[in-house]
């Protein structure tokens, strides 16, 4: 069970890959499964937060889904170099490259736009934070705000180039190693059939990764447990009732941006956007878990690859879309900027409102790769807009780690659907597998899977 993932190798890239169920394997009890063993693990926490906080708050519990969630980030760099080496590697038009991204980057955008308009759509219609007497605390966010008046364009440029090689694996700063990789990439492309064996070593080693991570997966219901718990307890409920109307809506804003947005692109796309959920579920139990959308992207790109998409356009897509493609954190920062401006009086007028389509189009990016991105995203968002807005920060400092779940959990759909409307745009979906592997006719975790490349 623990090497599952790692005995079933991945397609390479432009290789004809054929997966059959193996007749004699048998459908897993239930409680065997990773989704159900999380969700119960998800459960157990937040009863233990809500009946015992004072053991809760307690730094091992903590550390629980601390350990988990650092387990994941330990192998995402080397993971994205294999992938994204291998993918560039293997592709014959160098040129393709630039293309998928450029395409990548065009749907970002797009999709972008229409989750930032829903947030200010909804947050007028439902006049949030109108009536709101809370009073700010600019202490309390002063970290925040400090760090977003440093993160300007620039120095999101120049963030992106790592000080060296190791440094960015070091790091783990995704941009970074996503740079780096492509470099090497083509550096691996234009040697030819010199670069052969150096091809094969690289595609084995991502292979192994991924068996890393099939066995750090196992310790996922520890990790939920530990993170929910701690964060009940921490929080409390007391907390999450003071604001629950914001944190309500929010739900419920990027639920119709998730149904009908992304619903609608993938419907255009070709496939049913719950089936895609469903596909996920294992890994979305992770992500509301631990409230990091990272602790689920390795396992992200494998079945991604496993649907029919090609090596070289989840290894460019995936990783791009982490920082460039944040569909939750978008919703979050429009309706949580007009919160924040009607709980302190301020009105914002059309101009103001246009003013924060704009900026928060450009600070999301800004901001990706650092701790408390979506918070400091907002702080740079609000001292664009109207600087004396950023001290209403404070307001929702107490139920941010809340509505970070669903950032966490909308981000990653997003990037799911991405991925796959690109790799159709690219022409580079097995539709066949795609069909196959929503229907649940093959499953990775399920069956046992044979392999076979031209």
């Amino acid at each position: 069970m623990i090497l599952k993932y790692a005995l079933f190798p991945l397609r390479a890239a432009g290789a004809n890959t054929l997966m059959t169920a193996n007749p004699s394997a048998t459908r897993k009890p239930l409680y065997r499964h990773l989704y159900v063993q999380v969700l119960a693990a998800i459960a157990l926490g937040a009863l233990f937060g809500w009946l015992a906080p004072h053991a809760a708050a307690q730094d091992w519990v903590k550390a629980l889904g601390d350990g988990f969630v650092k387990l994941i980030k330990m192998a995402i760099a080397p993971i994205i170099f294999c992938t994204v080496v291998s993918g560039v590697a293997h592709i014959e038009d160098a040129r393709k490259v630039g293309r998928v991204g450029l395409k990548a980057l065009l749907y970002f955008e797009i999709v972008s736009t229409f989750a930032l308009a829903l947030g200010l759509l909804i947050g007028n219609l439902a006049q949030v934070g109108a009536g709101f007497a809370g009073k700010p605390d600019p202490s309390a966010i002063a970290k925040y705000t400090a760090l977003a008046e440093k993160r300007g364009g620039v120095d999101f440029l120049l963030d992106i180039i790592p000080d060296s090689a190791i440094g960015a694996f070091a790091k783990g700063d995704i941009l970074q190693v996503l740079l780096f990789s492509l470099l090497f990439g083509f550096a691996l492309l234009a040697l030819g059939e010199r670069g052969r064996a150096l091809r094969v070593i690289i595609d084995d080693v991502g292979h192994a990764m991924f068996g890393v991570i099939a066995i750090i997966m196992q310790a996922a219901p520890i990790g939920a447990f530990g993170a929910m718990a701690y964060t009940v307890a921490k929080y409390g409920s007391a907390a999450l009732l003071s604001l629950a109307g914001l944190v309500g809506l929010f739900y419920l804003t990027a639920g119709l941006f998730v149904v009908f947005v992304l619903g609608a692109i993938a419907r255009a796309a070709g496939f049913n956007i719950f089936s895609l959920i469903a596909y996920l579920r294992d890994e979305l139990l992770i992500v509301l878990g631990t409230s990091s959308s990272e602790s689920a992207l390795p396992a992200l790109m494998e079945k991604l690859q496993w649907l029919g998409c090609s090596k070289s356009v989840v290894g460019l897509v995936v990783p791009t879309g982490y920082s460039f493609n944040l569909d939750g954190t978008n919703i979050y920062m429009t309706l949580t900027t007009l919160f924040i401006a009607r709980a302190m009086g301020v009105e914002l007028d059309l101009s103001h409102q246009a003013t924060i389509l704009i900026v928060a189009m450009l600070t999301s990016k800004g901001a990706s790769g650092v701790s408390g991105a979506g918070f400091i995203t907002l702080a740079a968002t609000l001292i664009a807009v109207d600087p004396q807005l950023a001290p209403g920060m404070s307001l929702v400092l107490g139920v941010d780690k809340f509505m970070s779940e669903c950032r966490a959990l909308t981000n990653f759909i997003g990037n799911g659907v991405a991925t796959i409307v690109v790799a159709a745009w690219e022409g580079e979906l097995d539709r066949a597998r795609l069909t196959a592997g929503l229907a649940r006719k093959i499953d990775p975790s399920d069956v046992a899977i044979g392999v076979t490349t031209e």
